[in-house]
């Protein structure tokens, strides 16, 4: 395919081996990641030409794998490279990029997944926001579920993968309650998370974030990093729905936005309904690591 021809200014992927529009990337209908939801994914997060915290979704992505018996015939750094190209190759300064693998198809006649020939994917795409730039700003109305997040006995929620029909009923909870977004529980009632971020509740200079049963988030993470430089303990542990209702202040963290204030649970304000200082203090640090040198690499589009 000539690259010089051909329109990927939404979006490039890698299938088969080859770069190709994101409009032409296909996966077979049979393929069990389809079929099955059998399939891990990371996705990293591309602003201003520089992706951040990429090495680190990489090495998730190698972990997943291994916990769900996958591989890929690429090394981690074939698998940058492949990445970068997909940004490269679609011209996009803010973009979304995804990796996946699928655990294919098996041989002709049987359902053992030893036989199944994993599948590998990559995309780059236009970058996708959870709430728009006033949002952002003002504060999102969370609705908490009264449905129960797929316990991580069931399933390992450390391995990134596509079990969101609890979230998806939950955010259809969420709009008919008169809400932005929800967070689902678990069967005491604890909040764990919602459809692509983690939550944290601020009571003083404490921060508190579930500590089990959620995908522990690359922005949770970088949260958990740059809040000891401001004097705030952050406690990972079990956090119950009237907790988060008394904190001070709520918020979410998520790569498709940063850290998003919560300023009103179930209809009733979060501390005085509006964005908090330290929401507010956090939200402007983790934008700045976005230009650290530690955290980001930066894209040669030439």
């Amino acid at each position: 395919m000539d690259k010089c021809m051909t329109d990927f200014s939404q979006g490039a992927a890698y299938v088969d081996g080859q770069l190709v529009p994101i409009s032409e990337a296909k996966i077979s209908l049979l393929d069990w990641g389809f079929l099955h939801s059998d399939a891990t994914y990371d996705v990293a997060g591309v602003l201003k030409g520089k992706f951040f915290r990429l090495d680190d979704h990489i090495e998730r992505f190698f972990s997943s794998m291994e916990k769900l018996h996958m591989s890929i015939p690429h090394s981690r750094s074939d698998l940058r490279n492949i990445l970068i190209d997909c940004v490269r190759t679609s011209g996009l300064r803010d973009a979304y990029v995804e990796m996946i693998c699928t655990r294919g198809l098996p041989q002709p006649g049987s359902r053992d997944p030893r036989t199944c020939t994993n599948q590998f994917f990559a995309f780059a795409i236009p970058f996708v926001w959870i709430a728009t730039f006033e949002k952002q700003k003002m504060g999102l109305h969370l609705i908490i579920s009264s449905r129960q997040r797929i316990p991580p006995q069931s399933v390992d929620p450390t391995v990134k993968n596509y079990h969101w029909l609890d979230m998806v009923v939950g955010l259809f909870e969420a709009y008919e309650r008169g809400g932005e977004t929800a967070i689902v529980v678990d069967a005491n009632n604890n909040l764990v998370e919602g459809p692509g971020f983690n939550v944290f509740a601020v009571s003083g200079s404490t921060l508190t974030t579930p500590g089990r049963g959620v995908l522990e988030g690359m922005t949770r993470r970088t949260t958990i990093e740059i809040a000891p430089e401001y004097g705030y303990e952050v406690e990972l542990r079990d956090l119950p729905a009237e907790e988060a209702l008394a904190a001070d202040e709520v918020f979410i963290t998520t790569t498709a936005g940063g850290l998003i204030p919560i300023t009103k649970i179930d209809g009733r304000a979060i501390g005085a309904g509006t964005p908090g200082p330290v929401t507010q203090k956090l939200q402007k640090r983790y934008w700045e690591t976005h230009e650290d040198p530690q955290y980001t690499l930066e894209i040669d589009y030439s």
